[in-house]
């Protein structure tokens, strides 16, 4: 049998292209046949978990099939986070998570079970996390720049609070300890709640943490928010002042938390754009727009383009942040 010819393989080569092309377009119409499930890797309940069910329940309308929310807790979201990185990359299974376990954990973790870099195809960043710093209101203490002469004034002598090793409180906690040479003594707790009822007794000097948690605090007197992270005001706290306005430049209170939308690897890129131009389209309607900053939080919806921009910028924030705090986990 003689060779084919170059016209013959050229031919061949455009048949193949045509065909998968014409499989995409096809993937793409028919996109989706059966019902799509959101990892959430915490419990029911909790900030990301509301953001999703809000989620879910409008990308099934838009979508036409039922989103259904898998809550996988355990390990800090480890465990829920390596399931979504493991499942097959059909479009069918997403990741709804927050910065900790496909950014920061890589640079806590000795071992994860998966890779943030590796293992994901990032959709689109939700919402914004900043948090905001809270003093007891005997202490003095009315902004940050007090916070910070205090600290000077008492170096060894102050504490502060954390939702646990590795969390953004004990990253800027650690960051200040380091930054004015203080030595602050780290106290960390299972969750939020207890770390503040310990800052309103006067156990603790300061801590940060979510607007959502520590909004009733603020509003009955208890505890005084002296500044929130991130580039602009808090909705929910109009009147704070963010650290930056206050003369905190470092990169640290800069950033903040998020929580956003993922894909294992190799999921179809047309399916992720398409599914990325969805949950923008829902997170800019004003109803939930409304919702979101009620939490504390900021909508954003961005494209996979620009949530990539936004995750490459951060990296060396973080890794910097973790390996200054000396934090370490298992």
């Amino acid at each position: 049998m003689k060779s084919k010819t170059r016209r013959q393989v050229l031919a061949s080569a455009a048949i193949v292209l045509m065909s998968l092309s014409v499989s995409s377009t096809a993937q793409a119409q028919t996109y989706p046949s059966k019902p799509i499930k959101l990892i959430v890797p915490y419990a029911p309940g909790g900030a990301t978990d509301i953001i999703a069910r809000t989620l879910a329940e409008k990308l099934s309308d838009r979508l036409g099939q039922p989103v259904l929310i898998d809550n996988r807790a355990g390990a800090g979201g480890v465990t829920g986070t390596d399931a979504a990185a493991k499942a097959a990359p059909d479009g069918y299974t997403f990741l709804v998570t927050l910065g900790t376990t496909v950014l920061i954990n890589q640079f806590l973790y000795e071992k994860l079970p998966y890779n943030p870099g590796r293992d994901f195809s990032l959709v689109s960043q939700l919402a914004l996390a900043p948090v905001t710093l809270l003093v007891n209101p005997n202490s003095g203490i009315n902004n940050a720049n007090d916070l910070k002469a205090s600290i000077l004034k008492n170096p060894k002598k102050m504490s502060y609070g954390s939702w646990g090793m590795g969390s953004y409180a004990h990253l800027a906690g650690a960051y200040l300890s380091q930054n004015l040479s203080a030595d602050l003594t780290h106290a960390a707790y299972k969750g939020e709640a207890p770390m503040l009822q310990d800052l309103v007794g006067g156990q603790i000097d300061f801590a940060f943490a979510s607007a959502q948690t520590a909004k009733p605090y603020i509003d009955s007197g208890k505890l005084r928010s002296i500044a929130v992270t991130g580039e602009q005001r808090m909705s929910v706290l109009p009147n704070i002042p963010t650290m930056r306005e206050q003369g905190f430049k470092d990169d640290i209170f800069r950033v903040t938390g998020w929580i956003a939308m993922a894909a294992p690897a190799k999921t179809p890129n047309d399916v992720v754009q398409r599914v990325s131009a969805e949950v923008r389209a829902i997170v800019a309607l004003p109803e939930t727009q409304d919702r979101i900053n009620k939490m504390g939080f900021m909508p954003v919806g961005n494209t996979p383009e620009q949530f990539f921009a936004v995750y490459k910028s951060e990296f060396p924030v973080w890794e910097r942040v973790v390996k200054l705090s000396g934090a370490k986990l298992d």
